[in-house]
């Protein structure tokens, strides 16, 4: 279960506690390659957490395949699980999520997704721990 409260830890607990591609995407705000990512194909029914937290982001009912190389979901678990902020790198206008307990990056928001909400909330598998639903 996600605590509630702001998750805060040093620098060195984060890389001991993260694998290094973990810890290059989640605290360093990097990316996996596109298409290469272990919930990119995904489809088992469950619930994805922050893989440095364990809050709970995104339930596999909202995920679809968008084609862009990523896990894509529609909306979020709660909104409350999730900040967005404007993000200009690599010289793009786009929108940055990230958990709101760990501030761990989780990757961007586009309004190119489908109904009900027309988002598109683009992920790396590497922010994420899936948690399969008891059947």
């Amino acid at each position: 279960m996600a605590n509630e409260s702001k998750v805060t830890k040093s620098e060195a607990q984060w890389r001991e506690e993260l694998s290094p591609e973990q810890y290059a995407i989640c605290r360093e705000g990097g990316t996996e390659r596109p298409f290469t990512g272990e919930y990119y194909h995904h489809k088992e029914a469950g619930v994805y957490r922050c893989t440095c937290c364990g809050t709970p982001l995104f339930d596999s009912a909202t995920k679809y395949d968008s084609g862009s190389g990523w896990p894509s979901f529609y909306a979020p678990h709660s909104k409350q699980h999730i900040n967005e902020k404007f993000d200009r790198s690599f010289g793009m206008a786009r929108t940055e999520i990230t958990c709101s307990h760990c501030d761990a990056h989780l990757g961007h928001v586009f309004t190119d997704g489908p109904a009900p909400t027309g988002l598109r909330y683009c992920v790396n598998s590497a922010s994420l721990n899936f948690e399969a639903e008891d059947v």
